[in-house]
């Protein structure tokens, strides 16, 4: 199994032979390599068990070194990164011919983000070549929150976990486009549809996902646990049998299920805590013996509140 710790260095000399590392970030764990190298960005997508058609991002720690493996900035974009980075925004940018096609899925722009984490910033300047890092877990599962849950996934893959404890956002960032100057949010994320708008106006939101996917994270069926899961509104309770079945809620209890199968994103309504309380709480059901089925309720459709419930219906997806 892999090493949990917080050592930079032994982080780095992994990285830096070639390997793998799953590194802390505020979003989720990322399982991180040198971005630069085709043969590393190989290796994530066999561990991960990740479709090449899949595009990952590339992390790094500064503004300044965006200008090695990207082309000009939108105006739009500085003013984002300006507000938002370090932070969970990725941006879309055309990229270089350094940056291979493997990484982007042969598409001509790259995602972009600096993460906020500490750790991982610091691992980041220690380096003289940016990460790609997309969530540390098998393709499509529920994405890690924590070491342990990398540890779990993936322990017998690597040999380093960068240890960061939990998650302070615990959803993936908001990815941004700017085709044609044009704003358009293509994943739902860390960064709110409000907070983007407040700072560049109006922006056009995707309503759809895909099987050739713009950025990451825009297939249709993902974050998904190994139980069957539906939304409550797929509930039969007329027929199934409710005492094998587990509930997510947001702030109530539903007196349907067994008190001992339910869990509360936030009891106090709060969607920030209820975006760092998804992921761990999915497993926590996922991993209940005496649980066969999943129900899942949607949060108030406004500010994280919209990435929580994208979160949700792609793992609802059939």
């Amino acid at each position: 199994m892999a090493i949990i710790g917080v050592d930079i260095n032994a982080a780095k000399s992994i990285l830096e032979r070639g390997d793998l590392v799953a590194i802390p970030t505020e979003t989720v764990y990322g399982l991180a390599g040198n971005a630069l190298d085709v043969d590393v960005v190989a290796k994530i997508f066999k561990t991960k068990n990740r479709p090449t058609f899949d595009p990952l991002i590339v992390h790094v720690d500064s503004f300044e070194r965006l200008s090695e493996f990207t082309e000009e900035l939108p105006k739009k974009a500085v003013q984002l990164t300006s507000v938002f980075w370090p932070g969970p925004l990725t941006i879309l940018l055309k990229k270089k011919a350094i940056i291979s096609d493997l990484v982007t899925a042969g598409l001509d722009t790259v995602a972009v983000r600096m993460p906020r984490h500490e750790l991982a910033r610091e691992l980041l300047r220690s380096l003289n070549f940016p990460l790609a890092a997309p969530s540390a877990n098998p393709f499509g599962y529920i994405s890690p929150t924590s070491a342990q849950h990398v540890q779990q996934q993936l322990g017998d893959k690597i040999d380093y976990i960068l240890d960061g404890g939990d998650c302070g956002v615990g959803v993936e960032s908001t990815i941004v486009s700017f085709e044609n100057e044009l704003p358009v949010v293509l994943r739902l994320g860390g960064i709110s549809i409000e907070e983007i708008e407040g700072v560049i106006g109006k922006v056009e939101v995707n309503s759809h996902s895909s099987s050739q996917p713009k950025a990451p994270g825009m297939l249709k069926s993902h974050y998904a646990p190994k139980k069957r899961i539906i939304a409550i509104d797929a509930l039969n309770s007329e027929t199934d049998d409710l005492s094998t079945f587990g509930f997510l809620g947001f702030s109530k209890l539903d007196y349907r299920f067994k008190a001992e199968n339910q869990i509360l994103l936030s009891e106090t309504e709060s969607l920030n805590e209820a975006a760092k309380n998804l992921f761990g709480s999915l497993r926590t059901l996922d991993e209940n013996p005496s649980i066969n089925t999943i129900v899942v309720s949607y949060v108030p459709e406004k500010g994280l509140g919209r990435a929580i419930n994208d979160r949700l219906r792609r793992a609802t997806a059939k």
